[in-house]
């Protein structure tokens, strides 16, 4: 009883902290999950450039992904084709897709749960009422990110990445500019990455 109490507590003060950080800027995680030949051709080297992928817009916000991600590519290792006047080497087909929605809540605002509690405090027994005054969940919105590094001249696909993210609507990571470098970081981090693993890049 008194470990299930220190992690009751530990809880609530990870959730305050939470919370305390949330005012100032709600972010959260990208998942990220890579694919890749391991040895099939060298990664991170020659030419290459970032185009939309198929039915992708090419328009303002495009653009300042496309920045981001090929500010990732020289990092790696990559030379961005347009200093050299040609098409590259490679080609990183981008693709981005961005939706907001706002969570639902399961019930009614007035929940009853029997067995135990809903609230903060209680006994823990019998039947607890809990009322949510909290209001409706912040809209939030989420951003995913899916790039294909291919060779130009055979077509064949040496490197694949997708990235998903949310935050909050009223988070500063919600704006492209900042969501995009965010984005293309988690991306590309420790690259070429274990490939078929999911991860979580903070």
């Amino acid at each position: 009883m008194r470990h299930s109490l220190r992690s009751l507590a530990g809880a609530a003060a990870l959730a305050g902290a939470f919370t305390l950080s949330g005012c100032v800027a709600p972010v959260g995680p990208v998942e990220v999950t890579r694919f890749h030949a391991p040895g099939a051709v060298p990664l991170g080297q020659g030419t290459v450039s970032v185009e939309p992928a198929p039915g992708q817009q090419d328009g303002i916000e495009f653009r300042t992904y496309a920045g981001a991600v090929m500010r990732e590519l020289q990092r790696i290792g990559y030379v961005d084709a347009a200093s050299g006047g040609g098409p590259g080497r490679h080609v990183a087909t981008l693709s981005i897709e961005r939706n907001s929605f706002r969570p639902g809540r399961d019930g009614s605002p007035v929940s009853v749960g029997v067995g135990g509690s809903t609230g903060s405090y209680g006994s823990g027994l019998g039947v607890g009422i809990g009322i949510d005054l909290s209001g409706p969940p912040p809209e939030q919105t989420e951003t995913r990110m899916h790039v294909m590094i291919r060779e130009r001249a055979t077509g064949q696909t040496i490197w694949e990445g997708r990235a998903r993210f949310a935050v909050r609507g009223d988070s500063p990571l919600a704006q492209t500019p900042l969501g995009a470098a965010k984005m293309a970081e988690a991306l590309f981090k420790d690259f070429p990455g274990q490939s078929g693993e999911t991860i979580l890049a903070k």
